[in-house]
């Protein structure tokens, strides 16, 4: 009788999984096995990124209600939007605008609304929504920066006591809009002013909403969306200092010839227990 032949060679890669249960299994353990290694790490470059998204957080109902009944009206010219305003709000807090120390007149605010800054609601007296974008600028010691004054373009100073702030543009979003507020209002002072010289605190993030009759159009009542964050911004001084601003409508040729603008910002560092949001 012949001898019975020789087993088969055992085969030197793993079998295929055979059955559905199998994949899984094979897949949960290739998971388990490189989650537990030391090296593991999802987002190899965690600091690429300087910036966070933010969550999502709801507006208050009087938001949402602002804004839903809101209507963005189109005004040819400034003259048209003043016609327009004229009977729908008291006739001296109309006159005090760009005459009163510290405010600005028609010609800014039809500006605000060709740029889609700032909407006005078809109301007697009007509403005027806008969303800003408000920096609480860290420093050491725990203090924080406020402007404290402003001086426009007609030679008036006007009182801030606030931190840096600047309207949103449409489809804007916080985090550039917090880039371009450094740029436009700090960056006289700062060389290279680019996204790495921001840096926003995680979590710092909130929102609310405030409605009273708008400081700078004596009159119009106002409703503020406020997006708050804190931020390091690198090349500050450490003491008070101003700074210049460039244009602000830059590029608008005589559209904005009677408008008031700012030009110079005026900084201090206080403590947190004297920095306002608003």
């Amino acid at each position: 009788m012949s001898p019975p032949p020789p087993p088969p060679p055992s085969s030197l890669t793993k079998p295929h999984p055979t059955s559905l249960t199998d994949l899984i299994f094979s897949a949960f353990s290739l998971f388990v096995f490189y989650s537990s290694s030391p090296n593991f790490n999802p987002n190899p470059n965690p600091n690429r990124r300087r910036f966070f998204k933010f969550p999502i957080m709801p507006l208050t109902t009087t938001a949402v209600n602002k804004l839903s009944t809101t209507n963005r009206h189109h005004f040819a010219t400034p003259q048209s939007l003043s016609d327009w305003l004229r009977p729908r709000l008291p006739s001296d807090s109309f006159a005090a605008w760009g005459t009163k120390p510290g405010t600005k007149n028609v010609h800014n605010l039809w500006l605000e609304l060709a740029d889609g800054e700032t909407s006005l609601a078809d109301s007697t007296p009007p509403v005027r929504t806008v969303e800003v974008v408000v920096v609480r600028v860290r420093g050491s010691g725990n203090r924080f920066l406020i402007e404290s004054h402003q001086e426009l373009s007609n030679g008036d100073v006007r009182n801030r006591s606030r931190p840096l702030s600047e309207k949103m543009k449409p489809g804007e979003t916080v985090e550039q809009a917090v880039v371009r507020a450094v740029k436009e209002e700090l960056g006289s002072i700062i060389e290279n002013v680019e996204s790495d010289v921001v840096r926003i605190v995680a979590d710092s993030y909130t929102n609310k909403v405030e409605e009273r009759v708008s400081v700078s159009y004596p009159g119009l009542p106002a409703c503020y969306i406020l997006h708050t964050v804190d931020a390091y911004v690198d090349g500050l001084p450490e003491g008070e200092f101003w700074t210049e601003e460039g244009d602000e409508y830059e590029g608008l040729g005589e559209r904005c010839e009677l408008a008031v603008s700012c030009k110079k910002h005026y900084w201090k560092w206080v403590d947190e227990g004297s920095v306002s949001s608003s």
